[in-house]
């Protein structure tokens, strides 16, 4: 059997009609006559062999396989419009200073810069790894254009592109005594890990000792697959050689860590925006059931 392909007039009309709740409203969001629209939905639902409406005189609904399908169709358009948008707009050209933390240089990064180099050949990336707190600072004075870093402290700044569970964790032969203070991995200050990871364990009255303070991500990771002792890092960082630690009496509950972009309104905005696209992609492939996507 020849597989069929979904036309993207079909997939809009359809939006149309399940956001509107009517052929007829559905018709003047796309332009076209009701009967165009009640056609274009009945091909639709020969295509897939499914009803994707339930029709009655008071209303029209979704049925559960339309349900899915509306999930699928806004995806579907949102890549088109993309893509669209991205192959009709002139060649970019220039250079652009993009700041991206160091949580995405072992695993993300180097998908999302071969992508980029692909997608953007006229483009002369000047990329900066680093802490957050150093990124963030570096372009609060004017030395990046863009930033993709973690949310640090309590000031609301960017726009949340990824939250992800923060985590207790420790290599997986890693002996835990409870008689004596907790011994931490820590990074430098200042950080958000070292200042949650603190404060949670103050609100359980929890003594503890660094151990080891490290200037990177992966120095962290080394000291804890070493037995050093215990940290906080997003989920994603939890290797094979270490363990998650649930004991909420000794290792309180810890909030999500949020990821954020800032420089999207600049003159490399577009540029900045694929960036963003293509990590959150990479992020959402690896991560899988760990994520949770702004």
């Amino acid at each position: 059997m020849r597989q069929q392909d979904l036309e993207i007039d079909l997939l809009r009309a359809f939006v149309a009609v399940a956001e509107t709740g009517s052929f007829t409203a559905a018709a003047d969001v796309v332009g076209r006559s009701q009967s165009a629209v009640s056609q274009k939905i009945f091909r639709l639902e020969e295509i897939l062999q499914r009803k994707v409406f339930e029709r009655s005189s008071r209303a029209l609904t979704l049925t559960r396989d339309g349900e899915r399908m509306l999930v699928h169709a806004r995806q579907l358009l949102e890549l088109n419009d993309s893509v669209i948008h991205e192959m009709t707009q002139p060649p970019a050209i220039g250079s652009i200073r993009i700041g991206i933390s160091e949580d995405f240089v072992p695993y993300q990064l180097p998908k999302v810069v071969a992508r980029f180099a692909r997608v953007y050949p006229g483009v002369h990336l000047d990329l900066a790894t680093g802490l957050s707190g150093d990124l963030l600072q570096s372009y609060d004075d004017g030395k990046l254009d863009a930033v993709i870093a973690k949310r640090e402290g309590n000031a609301p700044r960017g726009r949340v592109i990824w939250r992800e569970p923060l985590v207790w964790m420790a290599s997986k032969d890693y002996q835990l005594d409870f008689t004596r203070p907790a011994k931490l991995v820590m990074l430098r200050s200042p950080c958000s890990y070292r200042d949650i990871m603190v404060a949670a364990l103050d609100s359980v009255r929890r003594e503890w000792v660094a151990v080891c303070t490290a200037s990177s991500l992966m120095g962290i990771q080394a000291a804890v697959a070493g037995g050093l002792g215990v940290t906080v890092l997003a989920r994603s960082f939890v290797q094979d050689d270490m363990k998650v630690l649930q004991a909420p009496d000794h290792w309180p509950a810890l909030p999500m860590t949020e990821i954020t972009v800032l420089g999207e309104d600049g003159p490399g905005g577009h540029i900045v925006e694929a960036v963003v696209s293509y990590l959150t992609e990479h992020l959402t492939r690896q991560s899988g059931s760990l994520h949770v996507p702004a």
